[in-house]
């Protein structure tokens, strides 16, 4: 595979060793996966032990909704290393270390250390927790932000299955981002599959259109997305299908990989459902959300994430019920404004 920019043809660039590959990953990590993010080399930072025996590549953390920051365990592969006698154990032992509360308190022990100890990682920190004691902020985000991500340098045939088959690991915490490097000379170009600002929110390119609905109700029900939130999150959840149901008793929710959608004759709002929040993604123009929605935060979305939504929408974050009826009065425009589109 080649790509062709200003006239250029670039090469693509297969890698010799997945040593060279990670610390690829390394050296270009805010180029490609945000600005606005911390990359960790866990290899050079933290012993084994800290995670049961194993090691990742990277620790990382996206702060790129300030009011929703992500963290992920990076694992880096090459697509030719055997999926079932290498990635599949090494991406299994991390499902155990997020269910292991002693595990957990030696790595955020390990990482406070690390960042404590290096001025640039601390500096960095320092910008985005704006007061925030450290220590806290690593704990909290452990253990409400529970994501791995598997980058690898080409497609990996066998995931696809392996993520329907297991949906309560490697379906709800498994992201995968292909990077390939193409090059002509010293010049380089990378491609990312899907965009990283996206991967939160998209499902994988062309999987959902390739699962029947029974299939899909059977795989990824409600019980699925509410299993491992909060109680706070399940009352939410709870909460916003009586209003729906209130206001148009035909409304059906409708459980997908990554989130339920709400649907009258076509979708008007998604729920993805955190552990601790639940996120709103509504179908409006973000002015429209705004005026209505007062004592919630709403995270703009990027306009990839708006095209695969399929028009204009922003994500309100509600983690009680304390403002529950500016989230009615939000509903009955939702759907008013569909049903009269």
């Amino acid at each position: 595979m080649a790509v062709i920019y200003n006239g250029k043809r670039y090469s693509l660039h297969k890698y010799a060793t997945e040593k060279e590959f990670e610390e690829e990953i390394v050296l270009s990590s805010k180029l490609l996966f945000g600005k606005n993010t911390i990359y960790i080399n866990a290899k050079k930072k933290i012993e084994s032990k800290s995670l049961g025996g194993v090691v990742p590549d990277g620790f990382f953390f996206d702060f790129s909704d300030i009011n929703d920051p992500q963290f992920y365990i990076v694992e880096v592969e090459l697509c030719t290393h055997s999926f079932f006698n290498h990635i599949f154990p090494q991406i299994t032992k991390f499902f155990a270390f997020f269910k292991n509360n002693k595990l957990q308190k030696s790595l955020i022990d390990k990482l406070f250390s690390t960042i404590n100890t290096d001025d640039g990682l601390k500096g960095e920190f320092k910008k985005y927790l704006v007061g925030q004691e450290v220590y806290k902020f690593l704990s909290d985000i452990i253990e409400s932000s529970q994501n791995i991500l598997l980058v690898t340098d080409g497609s990996i045939n066998e995931l696809p299955e392996i993520m329907d088959t297991y949906t309560d690991t490697w379906g709800k915490m498994v992201r995968q981002i292909e990077v390939k490097k193409h090059a002509i000379g010293n010049d380089t170009i990378f491609t990312v599959d899907p965009d990283f600002e996206t991967i939160q929110y998209i499902e994988p390119a062309g999987e959902q259109l390739e699962i029947e609905e029974e299939e899909v109700k059977a795989s990824f029900s409600e019980e699925y997305h509410l299993d491992g939130v909060g109680a706070n999150v399940k009352e939410i959840y709870s909460r916003i299908k009586d209003i729906c149901k209130q206001i148009n008793s035909g409304v059906v929710f409708n459980p997908q990989k990554y989130y339920v959608s709400i649907k009258t004759k076509k979708n008007v709002a998604f729920l993805k459902l955190r552990i601790r929040k639940l996120r709103f993604i509504a179908l409006l123009p973000e002015d429209v959300i705004r005026s209505i929605i007062k004592d919630h935060h709403i995270a703009s979305l990027s306009q990839a994430v708006q095209d695969f939504y399929n028009g204009p929408c922003a994500a309100i974050d509600i983690t009680d019920l304390q403002h529950v009826k500016e989230i009615e009065e939000l509903i009955q425009k939702l759907i008013a404004y569909h049903e009269n589109a």
